[in-house]
C-alpha cells in the first residue's frame, strides 16, 4: 500500500515518467524509429531540399509531419502549404529548447519503420549519385551478349 501512495506521490511531484525523454525532446515528441525523414531548420532554409522533400512527401501516404515551433512563421507557412498539398496531416510542436536546431521537420509514422537514413540531405543526395553512377558503368562482354538493355 505504501508503494502505491509513493507512485502517486512521486507523479504529483514530477509527472507522469516517460519513456526516453532525452529522445523524445529531440525528435519533437515522438522516438527516432518512427521517423522517415528529418530535416534540421538550416536545412529547411535551403529551396533545393524543399524541393526533395516535396517530391518525396507522397512516397509516405500514411505519414505525419511535425513542425518544430521555433521555426519561423513564413518557413513554417510555406512548408504547411506543401504538406497540405501532399493531403498529410501536420502537428505544430512547441519545444521548449531554444537553441534546437537539429530537428525543425520529421516526417513521422505512427508506428516503428526503424529507417536506417533519415537525414534528408543524405537519404535523397546519395540516390541520385548511384543512379547516374549505374548508368556510367560500363557493361562486361557477356552482359552485352545475353542482356539487350
Amino acid at each position: 500500500m505504501t508503494d502505491e501512495v509513493q507512485k502517486h506521490l512521486d507523479k504529483g511531484m514530477y509527472g507522469t515518467p516517460s519513456v526516453n525523454p532525452d529522445e523524445q525532446r529531440k525528435f519533437l515528441g515522438t522516438f527516432r524509429e518512427r521517423v522517415y525523414i528529418r530535416m534540421s531548420i538550416q536545412q529547411m532554409r535551403q529551396e533545393k531540399l524543399k524541393k526533395t522533400l516535396e517530391t518525396h512527401l507522397t512516397d509516405y501516404p500514411d505519414a505525419s509531419v511535425l513542425i518544430n515551433g521555433n521555426v519561423s512563421q513564413t518557413l513554417q507557412t510555406s512548408y504547411i502549404q506543401s504538406i497540405m498539398k501532399a493531403k498529410l496531416k501536420f502537428t505544430v510542436v512547441d519545444t521548449d529548447l531554444q537553441e534546437d536546431e537539429e530537428s525543425g521537420l520529421l516526417v513521422v509514422s505512427d508506428k516503428a519503420v526503424n529507417e536506417d537514413t533519415i537525414d534528408i540531405a543524405e537519404k535523397f543526395t546519395n540516390d541520385s549519385s548511384h543512379s547516374s553512377q549505374n548508368g556510367n558503368e560500363k557493361k562486361s562482354f557477356w552482359h552485352s551478349l545475353f542482356h539487350n538493355d
